[in-house]
């Protein structure tokens, strides 16, 4: 039987990143245990490709929730990365930290070393940011962050102008002093290619000799010896598998494989393990509990102008941008969807954002079966302008169904399950109304095409939105950190409460929710936590 002085399960936004990072002295070996396979697909690394990834079980988990009352019982799609980089091999690539506030509450709530201030130099350490160095930014690190400021559509600066008129400020940088205001989304690509943290981070360290990195390999069981976790077994083509972790276990599964690889080993609420006869080894009833999720919606209008549509759509547009594409590697296929956005405050006395805004210079209102239609947009001139909540107080939990490894988890979201968050979102929805009514935005619209003129009372725009809601794709804290056993899963130093040689690195520890798009915190808790590993190493 092999032993590796670390097992990491996952190799995506966090997984990559400690793979990197532990190996790097060459005194440790890595293994590193993946359940999907390669990144190295065409729709993966081109960045609009992930239209493509959205529903394809060769990369995707494609999970989905249970039917939500708060979502007028619709059964969300769950997408989640299954090959290298995870989810930062299929996401929509917006490189956004989250508020200072975020993380200086959780410091507050008894996890030192986790202020903004203390994580800022890490921040400024793994990146390679394209608009140069400053007090808050860094340049020279192993993840390339675009400026996209030159490459959006030209509808981009009337969304912009419309969102000023409408009383936010102008934000060049999103990360720097403050989050408030519209601007254009920065985004993690390099010369036009997907920059995942599989490129980034893993790659490079797959060069070292003191890394392994198995594809196809399905964790299934967490092994112990006492209260000490000791290996992995793991289903490796159709084989079972054991390696010995001389060090430690590190989950780094995400916000539903790390819970549910716990579960499964037998850490996790005692009453849902002794009902599936998986015997206890710890019990501990935040294992899959505290599951926060930013919850978004579209408003989308038709436009007197053309869009990406008139280009997306026609044969020959696609061959054009294509063309554009592999012979330049930029145009539309270069970029995300959401070419700007921005943060407001649903209520002047809020201390910081609770809202998040995103602007695409395309629609698709008619689905394509099989896939997320951004490659097929509508045959008008069509744009959106969407939201979702930032910090919402909705709870629900990811819990396991059976204990065969191959079943996916229970995900239960209870969107819209606080009359808070209803409350909020019926603020700001009319606030993406306000927006679109500036003269910079409504002098080329020509309607609202959803949810439509018609939509006007408080009820019917709560109906509206429930109806047509859905995850932003940013699920944390089902292995929460925290100081305390009774309420979290990891301590500061991201230690599995009650157990020895474990930690759980990646958006599952999370305390709470950040203000934005989750996968910088991500990579930054891969680079934290990697840090706190090699601090304890005796």
């Amino acid at each position: 039987m092999q032993t590796y002085d670390f097992i990491i399960v996952g190799s995506g936004s966090a997984g990559s990143v400690v793979a990197e990072r532990l190996s790097a002295s060459g005194r440790y070996s890595v293994l590193v245990l993946e359940a999907g396979g390669t990144d190295r697909r065409f729709y993966v690394q081109m960045p609009l490709g992930y239209g493509k990834t959205f529903f394809d079980p060769a990369v995707n988990w494609n999970y989905k929730a249970e039917p939500d009352p708060g979502l007028s019982n619709n059964a969300d799609h769950w997408p989640r990365g299954k090959l290298l980089g995870g989810s930062s091999s299929v996401n929509a690539m917006v490189f956004i930290r989250g508020a200072r506030e975020d993380f200086d509450a959780w410091a507050a709530a008894g996890n030192p070393g986790w202020s903004y201030d203390d994580l800022l130099p890490a921040f400024k350490a793994l990146e390679d940011n394209e608009a140069g160095a400053d007090q808050w930014r860094g340049v020279g690190g192993p993840l390339h962050i675009t400026d996209c400021s030159n490459a959006v559509h030209p509808l981009t600066k009337r969304y912009l102008a419309a969102a000023q008129q409408a009383g936010l400020p102008f934000n060049p940088d999103f990360n720097g002093a403050s989050q408030e205001g519209v601007g254009v989304y920065q985004i993690t690509t390099r010369n036009g290619r997907r920059m995942s943290t599989a490129r980034a981070f893993l790659r490079p360290a797959m060069k070292r000799g003191n890394v392994r990195v198995e594809t196809n390999a399905l964790a299934t069981k967490i092994l112990f010896e006492g209260k000490r976790a000791v290996g992995v077994e793991y289903q490796l083509n159709g084989e079972r598998k054991i390696v010995r972790a001389g060090r430690e276990v590190i989950l780094s599964g995400g916000s539903i494989n790390s819970p549910q690889l716990l579960q499964l080993s037998g850490v996790g609420p005692s009453a849902l393990l002794g009902g599936l006869d998986i015997p206890v080894v710890h019990a501990n009833d935040n294992v899959g509990a505290n599951l926060q999720d930013h919850v978004g919606v579209n408003y989308t209008f038709k436009g007197k102008l053309p869009t990406l549509n008139q280009i997306l759509r026609p044969w020959w547009g696609k061959l054009l941008v294509g063309m554009q594409y592999i012979l330049l590697r930029s145009g539309p296929l270069s970029l995300s969807m959401n070419n700007a956005g921005g943060f407001f405050r649903t209520d002047p006395s809020m201390a910081r954002p609770n809202m998040q805004l995103y602007f695409q210079a395309f629609s698709t209102v008619i689905p394509k079966s099989g896939e997320r239609p951004i490659l097929t947009p509508d045959p008008w001139p069509g744009f959106s302008i969407g939201l979702s909540n930032c910090r919402p107080s909705s709870r629900g939990e990811i819990m396991i169904r059976s204990s065969n490894p191959r079943d996916y988890p229970r995900i239960t979201a209870n969107a819209y399950s606080t009359n808070a968050d209803v409350d909020e979102m019926l603020a700001a929805v009319k606030f993406v109304r306000k927006i679109a009514a500036m003269p910079a935005m409504a002098e080329i619209i020509e309607e609202e095409v959803l949810p439509g003129p018609s939509i006007t009372s408080d009820a019917d725009l709560i109906q509206d939105f429930r109806k047509r809601s859905g995850t932003v794709y940013h699920p944390v804290s089902t292995c929460r950190m925290g100081p305390d056993a009774a309420r979290a899963v990891v301590d500061p130093r991201l230690r599995v409460h009650g157990l020895e040689g474990l930690r759980v690195i990646d958006a599952s520890i999370f305390p709470d929710n950040i203000t934005g798009n989750t996968n910088a915190a991500s990579i930054l808790t891969g680079w934290k936590g990697a840090e706190l590993v090699l601090e304890d190493q005796k």
